[in-house]
């Protein structure tokens, strides 16, 4: 069977092909508080296809071969190999021979299936190995019974359960039909952190070969017997209607077959474009280049980038927002302090550009949508598509495959949307593909914002501060606008500093535009973390500490004590020079802390060059450091990228770049020497695919300003011109 052929099996035709009839183990995880896990028989796997509650599922044929139902995506991240290498573990399994399956879309079955957040292992791993354990126990019992042994005597490995006393082995397949006979124990011993054989050890991972040779399916290589291509051009500005079109070029270009107006919901609103449908991506694209389209921009804001920021510094000289948390009265002491720091931060706009450009297969079928591509949110898509198109939740099909990235775009239900609604008109499946320009002009973004932080520092220690951040809360795409702070205001600013910090304030100043906006990777941590750990630099500045020695000071939580001491060990930052520019970070997200430490030197000739970056991780309980070094370093790409090299800017309600000519990228040149330290504990796991990012940017500036007494409080900045 082919590789494509197996990624079109149907739920129900996988469980018959893995042999599911009497002859094979299949384990379920139940949604409860308890989160049982329990064997199933062919009735009950059968019917967790139908509607059974299930959070995920292993199953074991006759010759051995393992296979798990994930119910997230793989978009870079690594879960498609961390998820195995937790089975293999727990189930003694060869972690090479464990088979992933990508779930369909179903929270009833599988709860949240939003790959976002880092949530995947630090959501999961708990469960997947009481599965996994579960299943090695059935299975040694089921040994244990045809022998006529007690269990205590068997082990299971790499696939076999072995009965010490007697030297007797069977294959896991050999047991399988026993096993599916007995009760699942309620209760099972997961392995010590001191045996793990495969956790925790820097695997190879498993999706590297498919991806390098072609197996990989990602949502723009999916087919479908009969399937159509199509392109939009879309209203360059989101509010705007299609006043008239002229198709007469495009339908003359070889291949289109129609053209004709659609209209995509974006969350709360809608967009509207020219759909150009052919039998190639290529001729679609070609028509597209030739229709005529006059746009109707009335009645609403064409806003440009220098009124945002102008607009965002007024209101946070004016307003006191909504308050999100206030300790204290910082208020007051910094209204009764003669000598206060008042600054303003500012970070841009700035795009996902997701290595595999957006795209969509839907297929609608009168009563009933299925879509197939490279989705981070089933749910949402569910739900949006089926109140968008008045189908029953249950009557959109969402199919995952691989993301060449996603960085929360891919989250979004809009693109989905609108494949399905193409897909009604002309009556077969269709795969509609955005253009790097249309990644580019479209959005949504991370969104703009401005951080107006104030605090006071008296006797070397400090007495208030006091935070408000103005910038678009993407809560409001979603849902209408309830008249709260933006939850994320303090996103990224770690916890211990409430205990420690006696008068303290955050506060939400209301911004909106027209722009649409959404998460981006690390969400606000990425922007409120270069505002607030930039603050920090400059109030331990301020009252004459170095920064580190604030930060301790201020932090007296024991894995945060551990994590500084990890940070000046690696770095030599009690032995620095004179002259010498580190700057150091941290920041938590999603679970995980992280801090940062940049070391700068200047260029000849001018500017500044990053020697070396250091950054240590506590993400407590994790499955593969490559994988997480994987991630941080990519994290500090992204992050250089964001500080110093591109952003989204807009010019009469348009944005002005079209590709990366004019958003560029790092280059190979231009990576510094990243040098990644994970801190071993028990803790609960974080996450890891986000976390690394927030804490680089203010790193970086609070290096430079070590090192030439400037600081940095606007992003982006040309490194060269400092």
């Amino acid at each position: 069977m082919s590789v494509q052929e197996k990624e079109n099996i149907s739920r129900r035709g996988f469980l018959k092909l893995a042999g599911i009839a009497g002859s094979a183990l299949c384990l379920g995880l139940y949604v409860s508080e308890k989160a049982e896990a329990s064997v199933l028989n062919e009735a009950q796997a059968t019917a967790a296809i139908e509607g059974v509650e299930l959070a995920a599922w292993i199953i074991i044929n006759t010759d051995g071969k393992v296979t798990l139902i994930s119910h997230r995506a793989e978009m870079g991240q690594g879960v498609y190999h961390s998820i195995a290498q937790i089975i293999a573990e727990e189930l003694e399994v060869d972690l090479y021979k464990v088979d992933i399956q990508f779930a369909q879309g179903d929270e009833k079955k599988f709860g949240s299936q939003l790959t976002g957040g880092s949530s995947t292992i630090r959501g999961s791993y708990k469960n997947l190995l009481k599965l996994s354990a579960t299943a090695r126990q059935v299975l040694i019992q089921a040994a244990a019974n045809r022998w006529n042994v007690p269990a205590a005597e068997c082990y299971a490995a790499l696939g076999h359960v072995h009965h010490k006393p007697s030297g007797k082995s069977a294959h896991y397949g050999e047991l399988v039909a026993d096993a599916a006979k007995l009760t699942a124990p309620a209760n099972v011993k997961l392995k010590a952190r001191a045996d793990y054989k495969v956790i925790t050890k820097p695997l190879h991972r498993r999706d590297s070969p498919l991806k390098t040779n072609g197996e990989a399916i990602f949502g723009i290589d999916k087919r479908l017997p009969g399937l159509q291509f199509a392109v939009v051009e879309r209203n360059p500005r989101l509010r705007g209607k299609v006043k008239s079109f002229d198709a007469t070029a495009a339908l003359k270009v070889p291949g289109v077959t129609k053209v004709f107006k659609v209209v995509m919901g974006v969350w709360t609103t809608d967009r509207e474009g020219v759909a150009v449908v052919a039998n190639s991506t290529w001729a679609a694209m070609q028509g597209k280049k030739a229709l005529k389209v006059e746009w109707d921009d009335t009645g609403f804001e064409h806003i440009s980038t220098a009124e945002i920021f102008t607009r965002q510094r007024e209101l946070l000289k004016t307003s006191e927002g909504l308050p999100l948390r206030t300790q204290g009265d910082p208020n007051g002491v910094i209204a009764g302090s003669a000598d206060k720091l008042d600054v303003v931060y500012e970070t841009p706009y700035q795009s996902h550009s997701c290595m595999e450009p957006v795209n969509c297969i839907a297929h609608f079928q009168g009563d009933k949508v299925e879509i197939w591509g490279p989705v981070q949110a089933p749910n949402w898509i569910q739900d949006y598509v089926s109140k968008k198109m008045g189908l029953a939740p249950e009557k959109v099909i969402v199919n995952m495959t691989f993301l060449g990235g996603g960085f929360g775009r891919k989250a979004m239900p809009d693109y989905p949307h609108e494949a399905a609604v193409i897909s009604k008109e002309i009556g077969a499946p269709v795969q509609v593909v955005w253009t790097r320009e249309d990644d580019a002009t479209q959005g949504p973004y991370r969104p703009g914002i401005s951080y107006r932080c104030e605090g006071v520092v008296e006797n070397g220690a400090i007495s208030a501060l006091k935070f408000r951040m103005a910038g678009q809360n993407n809560d409001h795409w979603r849902s209408p606008d309830n008249g709260r702070p933006n939850r994320s205001t303090s996103e990224g600013f770690l916890k211990p500093y409430y205990d420690s910090i006696k008068n303290l304030s955050f506060s939400d100043v209301p911004f909106k535009t027209p722009i649409p906006t959404s998460f981006w990777r690390s969400v606000y941590a990425s922007t409120n973390g270069f505002a607030y750990e930039s603050f920090l630099d400059e109030i331990a500045h301020k009252a004459g500490k170095d920064p580190l020695a604030l930060r301790r000071e201020y932090l007296k939580d024991e894995r945060l004590q551990k994590l500084i001491d990890k940070m000046e060990a690696v770095s030599g930052w009690k032995s620095r020079r004179k002259n010498q520019g580190f700057g150091a970070a941290i920041t938590e997200c999603f679970g995980s802390t992280v801090g940062h430490i940049v070391k700068v030197s200047k260029k000849t000739g001018g500017g500044i060059h990053i020697d070396k970056v250091w950054v240590v991780v506590d993400c407590g309980w994790y499955v593969n450091p490559d994988i997480i070094k994987a991630q941080v370093e990519g994290s500090v790409v992204m992050g250089l990228g964001a500080a110093t090299i591109h952003e989204i800017t807009f010019k009469d309600g348009m944005v002005e770049q079209r590709n990366f000519y004019d958003y560029k990228m790092p280059r190979i040149t231009d990576i510094p020497l990243t040098e990644v330290h994970i801190i071993d504990n028990d803790a609960d796991a974080g996450g890891m695919g986000e976390p690394g990012l927030p804490a680089f940017a203010p790193a970086l500036t609070n290096a430079i300003f070590d090192l030439t007494g400037k600081r940095i409080r606007k992003l982006p900045f040309d490194l060269n011109a400092v």
